[in-house]
């Protein structure tokens, strides 16, 4: 039996046990709460220390308003991401962002090829899953990729302190493929530019949907030892 007090045991289990949540209640988080989150996330190493990271913290009343208005916009606006969105996704990567998918269409009762009910469940990216919060991770333009890579570490802190305090997060991509809505929502300056949106809360756990868990590649499938 593993030591409860162990480092290493510590950090596995929360890797193992977190995962990417897709229904939240609607119970808010304390400040005090989120504030623990947010210092652990200052703790992510970074490229000589810049610490590139600005966040943008919404409860109550500032994510209904964030929500509404981002859904109107999806709705009549085509996507603007400050970042390229991957070209395409081939052999492995293709197979396991199917995998994903399939789990997470027969999590919801949808049927391969219904093409309305696919399109209401990406929709639910907008609606940020009634979470009651969002973060919005931006990164210094100037930075270039490193900044970003530091803001996915940054991501990586924030969804483990998540797990630590019995939060749940869903880092969303989504969120940052309408970059310009997001800059003149939270008024957000030209040199910042837009990496990921992480919506956190409470998860419902009854939700058939926070039922999957997705799989890991092998240690052989990406490790070359020499």
């Amino acid at each position: 039996m593993s030591d409860p007090q162990d480092p290493y045991a510590t950090l596995a289990r929360l890797l193992d046990e977190r995962w990417t949540c897709r229904q939240f209640l609607a119970d808010e988080v304390p400040r005090e709460t989120i504030e623990r989150l947010l210092a652990l996330g200052q703790r992510t190493p970074s490229w000589c220390n810049t610490q590139p990271w600005q966040v943008i913290v919404t409860s109550g009343e500032g994510t209904h308003r964030f929500r509404k208005g981002l859904l109107e916009h999806v709705a009549s606006q085509p996507p603007a991401p400050d970042f390229d969105f991957p070209a395409a996704y081939t052999g492995e990567h293709r197979a396991r962002r199917r995998e994903c998918g399939f789990q997470l269409y027969d999590s919801v009762g949808i049927v391969k090829g219904d093409a309305d009910a696919s399109l209401r469940q990406g929709l639910r990216n907008f609606e940020l899953f009634d979470a009651p919060h969002v973060a919005i991770i931006t990164t210094e333009d100037d930075l270039g990729v490193y900044g970003a890579v530091d803001c996915g570490l940054y991501v990586n802190t924030f969804l483990l302190g998540a797990q630590s305090l019995g939060l749940a997060a869903a880092p969303q991509a989504a969120l940052a493929s309408y970059s310009p809505f997001l800059r003149e929502h939270f008024d957000i300056p030209d040199n910042r530019r837009v990496v990921v949106g992480i919506s956190f809360g409470y998860a419902d756990r009854d939700h058939p949907v926070n039922g999957f868990r997705t799989s890991r590649a092998a240690l052989a499938d990406t490790v070359t030892w020499h």
